[in-house]
């Protein structure tokens, strides 16, 4: 049996007529940027959410900078961040000018919020919280902190679309709800794509401007923007996969809870989630002591997996000139030894899945 790490077709396929009738109403419709698609994606994802205003951007590391950016956040600022993230989260405070200020996560893969006031200075200007693999970080303290030191808190939901925090949807609970709508993401488009969702009427109206070139009214621009706008066939279509979000959700947990169920192999060390929160599992990540010899032993027997993520980006080379050295966050880099993503996607079967645990359960044997 073949099985991928991750399978994208099956959630088009399934909603197949709907994908198809979208994209030729938006073509026929001859509006392209900027136009009703957009508008209408903004309303339902900010209700989906339950944030006030949303505004569609190019992809997930524009909404990040962009947050960054508009806050008043640059060059001599820092911002506090957890060190096992992607690199994109760390980007978007660095394309700034801002200094990243990394934290060790927690056991659910988030930023430990224990240790976050230690290492708040006078130039601590925000927080970046990562709802990392779709589980979200404990936001009580993490706001109490934020409110407690002035600081800004920026929400990235890359991965966590239609999480909850204690009933609340993430995204939600900062200054900024950072989204990323990449194809394999649980809220995928078929291209790139990113939104943020904020409470501020005027922090939303500022997206709205820097994403289009810095101008309110077409030629009169009022700041250096950018050329980050959600177009309208992406929207058209995330309107369609938004339709079905908590069936997609409602798969994905139920994929996750045999995954936690079912795998009992002593040398796997399987996800946690708090008791306050609903994750939504954009990735299944366990992990293993001897992760490299389980990732070859699955795909020999056919199991694709991934690695979620192998270089922190305090370690990476884009990074060196933080000086950083190994060694300096050792609960993030023994992550990045350890961790494993097995195949978790909407439209896996049952027989696909019982392949993956019952190797799972052989391995070390």
């Amino acid at each position: 049996m073949q099985i991928s790490s991750n399978r994208m077709d099956l959630g088009f396929f399934k909603y197949q007529k709907e994908f198809e009738e979208k994209a030729l109403e938006v073509l026929r419709s001859g509006r392209y940027i900027l136009g009703p698609e957009v508008e209408a994606f903004e309303r339902e994802f900010a209700e989906y959410t339950g944030g006030k205003y949303c505004v569609g951007v190019a992809n997930g590391l524009d909404a990040l900078w962009l947050a960054v950016r508009i806050l008043g956040i640059g060059k001599g600022d820092e911002v506090i961040v957890q060190g096992n993230t992607y690199i994109a989260s760390v980007m978007g405070i660095t394309i700034n000018g801002a200094t990243p200020i990394f934290v060790e996560p927690n056991e659910y893969f988030a930023i430990d919020a224990d240790k976050i006031e230690a290492l708040i200075t006078e130039r601590t200007k925000a927080i970046m919280v990562v709802h990392l693999y779709g589980i979200a970080a404990d936001m009580e303290k993490i706001t109490a902190i934020c409110r407690r030191h002035g600081l800004k808190l920026i929400e990235d939901c890359a991965q966590s679309h239609g999480a909850l925090y204690d009933g609340h949807m993430t995204g939600t609970f900062g200054d900024v709800g950072c989204f990323s709508f990449y194809p394999t993401k649980n809220l995928g488009a078929f291209g790139d794509g990113g939104a943020v969702v904020v409470d501020d009427e005027n922090l939303a109206k500022l997206f709205r401007i820097y994403r289009n070139y810095g101008s309110e009214k077409r030629y009169y621009n009022k700041v250096v923007g950018a050329n980050s706008r959600l177009d309208e066939l992406q929207a058209g279509l995330l309107r369609v996969r938004l339709k079905h979000l908590e069936e997609i959700t409602a798969e994905k947990i139920a994929l996750a809870e045999r995954y936690s169920a079912e795998i009992k192999n002593p040398l796997i060390t399987l996800p946690q989630t708090p008791a306050n929160t609903r994750a939504v599992w954009h990735q299944y990540v366990i992990r293993c002591e001897k992760r490299d010899e389980l990732m070859e032993y699955l795909e020999k027997r056919g199991i694709g997996t991934l690695i979620h993520y192998p270089i922190p980006p305090h370690l990476s080379e884009a990074y060196a000139y933080l000086k950083i050295e190994k060694g300096s966050l050792p609960i993030t880099e023994h992550f990045a030894n350890t961790v494993l993503s097995l195949p978790i996607y909407n439209g896996m079967t049952d027989e696909e899945q019982s392949y993956v645990i019952a190797c799972l359960n052989e391995f070390g044997a």
